[in-house]
Parts: structure tokens; C-alpha cells; sequence
């Protein structure tokens, strides 16, 4: 029976009104490069992405969503049959409190801007997950990448951590090239990159199988 994976991707985005929002620059590559390799593995790939400009990936099931909550919605509802969960996307954390019906008019003057947390999908999902499942979770860094990713492996519980740098000219975000930091929760570390996103997403699923069919 072919392995099922389910993979998020891409940004969220969170409404002050019809016409702003609060998100991030993430273009859902690195997560669409692993559905992809996901699908040339022989697995069966749910990828549920936020607003992207990328084409739908032959032979992967695509959901798309626009906030973090129809994102944790939509990963909810596919989590429970999935073996290998790889929590790509990068979710805002925080949203509007208020979300305006009508454009706010800037004769009016600037508003104040409360900021609730948006749902933390990935500790979700680890606190419900089944055993035998692999968890996977990605950590855009602009600071200390290793002091980073070891801080939200432990405090995630998840198997992996991925981590890359999105800060300067150089970073993650918009590249078609990538370069991670994976650690495990066994005390494995493994340096991939810098390559393409595709490149960097096989050696990835090569890293993390192994601990998912011992199980």
C-alpha cells in the first residue's frame, strides 16, 4: 500500500479589511518541490497551499486555502490517514483582531491594530497524531539557524525540524535554491544544500524515510 503525505505550503493570509492583510513572502516553493518528490516516490500527496502563483503539481490532490484557519480546517480533515505530515507552509502568527466588512479610508487616520495568535497547526497535529506517524516541521530563521531549530524541535515535538535562513539577500524565501538544516528528535543532523528546491526536497524524503518505515 502506497505511503500517503500530506504537505502544507506557501503563506497565510490574515484581513484587516477587504483590501489589507498581514503575510510573509513565502512562494510555496520548497513546499509544492516536496509534493512533488513525494509523488515521484510512489506516495499518494495531499498539498494544501495558501495564495500562491505556482501550477497545480501533476498527480498531487491540491487544496487551496487563504487563512490559517481554513488552513488548520483543511489539515484537520487530512491528517488522521496520513503516514508522513510535512508542515511546509508559513503560517502567520499572528492575525487582526477585528476584521473590517468595509475598507478602512485613510482619511480617517490610522487605526489601532490588535493582533490575536492565529491556531498553531503543527503542535495541533502533533498532540493528536496516531502512532507509526512522522511529523516534519519547517522554521524560517533570521538569527542563529542551529540555536533556532533545536529550540522548536523540542518545543514543537515534532521527528524533524527543518530549518533555513530567509534573512538577506540570500534567503529561502522567493529562491529557487535552498539550503536546510534537519534535525531529528534521534540526534541526527543532516546539512542539505545548498541546491535547487527540487534537488534540496529528495535528499529531504531521503533523510526522513528511513524513520518512517521502521515504524
Amino acid at each position: 500500500m502506497a505511503l500517503r503525505c500530506l504537505i502544507t505550503a506557501g503563506p497565510t493570509r490574515e484581513f484587516l479589511d477587504p483590501v489589507r492583510f498581514l503575510s510573509n513572502p513565502s512562494t510555496g516553493k520548497m513546499g509544492f518541490a516536496l509534493a512533488e518528490a513525494a509523488r515521484d516516490l510512489g506516495m499518494t500527496v495531499d498539498l494544501v497551499a495558501g495564495p500562491v502563483s505556482l501550477p497545480e503539481p501533476r498527480g498531487v490532490m491540491l487544496y487551496p486555502v487563504v487563512t490559517a484557519e481554513q488552513m488548520r480546517l483543511q489539515v484537520d480533515g487530512l491528517f488522521g490517514p496520513c503516514d508522513l505530515f510535512l508542515s511546509v507552509a508559513a503560517v502567520s502568527d499572528w492575525r487582526p483582531k477585528v476584521r473590517h466588512s468595509r475598507k478602512l479610508r485613510r482619511e480617517a487616520g490610522a487605526p489601532a491594530l490588535e493582533l490575536e495568535p492565529c491556531p498553531d497547526i503543527l503542535r495541533a497535529m502533533v498532540a493528536r497524531r496516531r502512532p507509526g506517524q512522522v511529523v516534519v516541521g519547517f522554521a524560517a530563521e533570521t538569527g542563529d539557524l542551529e540555536a533556532g531549530a533545536r529550540a522548536k524541535l523540542a518545543s514543537k515535538g515534532v521527528d524533524f525540524l527543518a530549518a533555513n535562513d530567509v534573512g538577506g539577500a540570500a534567503g529561502a524565501f522567493g529562491s529557487e535554491t535552498n539550503r536546510i538544516l534537519l534535525l531529528g528528535a534521534d540526534g541526527s543532523r543532516h546539512l542539505l544544500g545548498p541546491a535547487t528546491k527540487a534537488e534540496v526536497a529528495k535528499a529531504l524524503l531521503a533523510a526522513v524515510l528511513p524513520s518512517l518505515v521502521s515504524r
